[in-house]
Formats: structure tokens, sequence, C-alpha cells
């Protein structure tokens, strides 16, 4: 069933405190803390990555919040971060026992603790793992797309020297993805055959980008390319797209043309109009909720997985919405649901950092 996706995946590649329910969120800091084993707990503390911590996402965090206190019995508190490394090491360290995370920040959470497991990953719009996958972008600002063209198709052949932005370096889609595409393009060109990921993570002379932004969410990179700080802008479509529409061409294709939406909200709501075009494009494997379990007792993991596999999540349209009638976490737009998966499923995100 996975051989398809792990098939485009490399193809493409080689060639992306709420104590309980009704409190405030609260942003969870970098300090470390030790590892925890199984014990007696009365609350389960969910960590969200920076692009899950806006405030137009609250809704949804709660409702999985409510959903998981049913379903257990505990008490649900929710973290939300400002950086996806905060996130990775308190999902690793067992300051957090789930996260919401991409499939990059899983591996290395999982290389950090091998105790860290997916617990489930949404499923495609055919309801299995065959398409569970979105869609990592490099994309420039309109009116600047004619310099990244060749031969009348876009290229990336004209980013070098360029102000580039990404998202972080523990982002699949907005970092891993692109770096592996960029690296694999200009691998036949002399001056950059040994260009490294690292090397792209500085800017200056004769540094490979002119300068280098991170834009520590998918919105914030957007927000980068948007306001002129970055030429170029790596960041996926899921985290955006309630803040933005296809105004030509057709969805998560080179080429296609997006603009801001007039309702949209923070950090968007400034740049209502301003419309960017996708000159790569790459699918990537949907991120899992992860679990530590060495932080949380099996009977709540099994009680979890089947509340968030069942048909109350499923038709939950705070989770899952309706593009353009609702907002929530996944879209959906055909038989999505949350899923079982196996580690082994993520080893095509491992492989890009062989």
């Amino acid at each position: 069933m996975k051989k398809n996706v792990l098939a485009l995946i490399t193809v493409l590649i080689l060639g992306t405190v709420l104590t309980g329910c009704s409190s405030k969120d609260a942003t969870l800091s970098a300090k470390p803390a030790k590892a925890q084993s199984v014990k007696d707990y009365d609350k389960i503390t969910i960590v969200w990555y920076p692009n899950e911590s806006g405030e137009n996402l609250k809704e949804t965090r709660d409702e999985l919040g409510k959903i998981i206190e049913k379903a257990t019995g505990k008490q649900v508190e929710q973290k939300i971060t400002t950086d996806y490394s905060i996130a990775i090491e308190s999902i690793a360290n067992g300051n957090a026992q789930i996260a919401f995370m991409g499939g990059q920040g899983y591996v290395e959470a999982n290389k950090k603790n091998p105790k860290i497991l997916p617990l489930v990953v949404n499923a495609g719009k055919s309801g299995t793992l065959d398409d569970a996958i979105y869609y990592s972008w490099l994309s420039v600002k309109k009116g600047n797309e004619a310099g990244y063209q060749k031969d009348g198709k876009y290229s990336i052949d004209n980013i070098q020297g360029k102000k580039m932005s990404f998202v972080s370096n523990s982002s699949t889609s907005g970092f891993k993805v692109p770096t592996t595409n960029i690296i694999s393009n200009f691998s036949k060109v002399d001056k950059w055959k040994d260009l490294t990921s690292e090397d792209l993570t500085e800017g200056g002379k004769d540094k490979f980008f002119d300068e280098v932004l991170f834009g520590q969410s998918h919105q914030g990179s957007a927000v980068n390319l948007l306001t002129d700080k970055a030429d170029v802008a790596a960041f996926c479509n899921t985290a955006v797209d309630s803040y933005v529409e296809v105004k030509t061409g057709e969805a998560n294709t080179v080429g296609a043309v997006y603009d801001v939406k007039a309702d949209a909200v923070a950090p968007f709501d400034a740049l209502v109009g301003k419309e960017y075009v996708i000159i790569q494009s790459t699918p990537v494997l949907n991120g899992p909720f992860a679990v530590n379990t060495a932080a949380l007792k099996q009977e709540d993991i099994d009680k979890i997985t089947t509340v968030l596999t069942s048909d109350e999540v499923t038709n939950n349209s705070k989770i899952f919405y309706t593009k353009g009638k609702s907002s929530g976490l996944v879209e959906k737009a055909g038989k999505e649901h949350f899923m079982k998966v196996e580690d082994a499923w993520y080893n095509p995100i491992r492989d890009l950092s062989k």
C-alpha cells in the first residue's frame, strides 16, 4: 500500500498552558526536562508546532483535548510553541506525551528517544496511505516569476545568490525536502557539487544564498516572501491553506498563482491581495501525532488511538474541515481520517539525511 507513495516521494525529491480544555494555551519554553518513565499521572500533555499554535486553531486544539479527556478520563494540558526544536525536545524527553509533528521532526524525536512512535496519521483523499501526502513549495512573489524560468519552464536554477526563507531546519517540507531538491539540482555544477544542507543555512559572500532567513513557521516563511524580506520561500500548502486561495492554475502545481484572501487573519491580515507563484512543488509524507510510549501508559495509548480513528473524530468538522465552510486541522476533500501507521513508513524521510 505504501509503495506508491514511497516511489513518488523518491522520484520527485531526487528530481519536502491549556489546563483542561477551557483555559488558555501556554507557550512552552525550551528548558530541558528529565526523561520520564511510565507512572501514575492525572494529565496528558499535548505539544504543538508553531504552525498549529495560532489562535486560528485554538478551537481545534480545544476540541481534540475534550475528546481525549473523555476517552481517557485524564485532564489534558496543551502546550503551544514558537520553535520546532521546543516541541521535538518536549516529546523526546517526556515533558509532553503527545505531539503533532512533521515527518522530519518525528524522525529527529525518534532518534533522540526510540520510545517515540507514531500514534496516528491522517490518510489521504482515498482513505489510505497511498495518497497521504501534502506539498512542499518553493515560491516567489508574483511579478518576479519570469526570473525563475528556463526554456519557458519554471526552474530553480536561478535561486542561487538570492535571499531565501526556510521554516526551520527541523521542518520536513520547509527545509529538508527543499534543500534535498536544491542539492540534487546543483550537484552537476562544479562550484556546488559538494553542497550540503548545512551550507544552505547561512547566507553571505561565497555562500550559495545571499541571505538566509528562518520563518519559524510555514506562515512566517510565507510572510517573509510577501513582505519582500526574501526572494524565494519554502513553505507547505496545508499550513497556509486557511489564509490563501488559488487565483490561477491548479492547486499545488508549478505555475499556480495564489493570493491572500480578503478575510485572512494574522499574520496575513495586512497582506490581503498579495500574490505568489509556485516554482517547485514536491509531495511529502503526512506527519503523525507522535506518542512517547515511555511516558504514557499503553491503556491510554490504546484509548486515544481508538477515539482518534473513530467516526466521532472523522466526522468532527472542527478537526476534519470542509474548505470554505469551516476550518480545522485536516481538510476533508474525500475519505480523510486518522489511521494507525508504523515507524518504518517514515524511512523515506530518514533517507533524506543519508
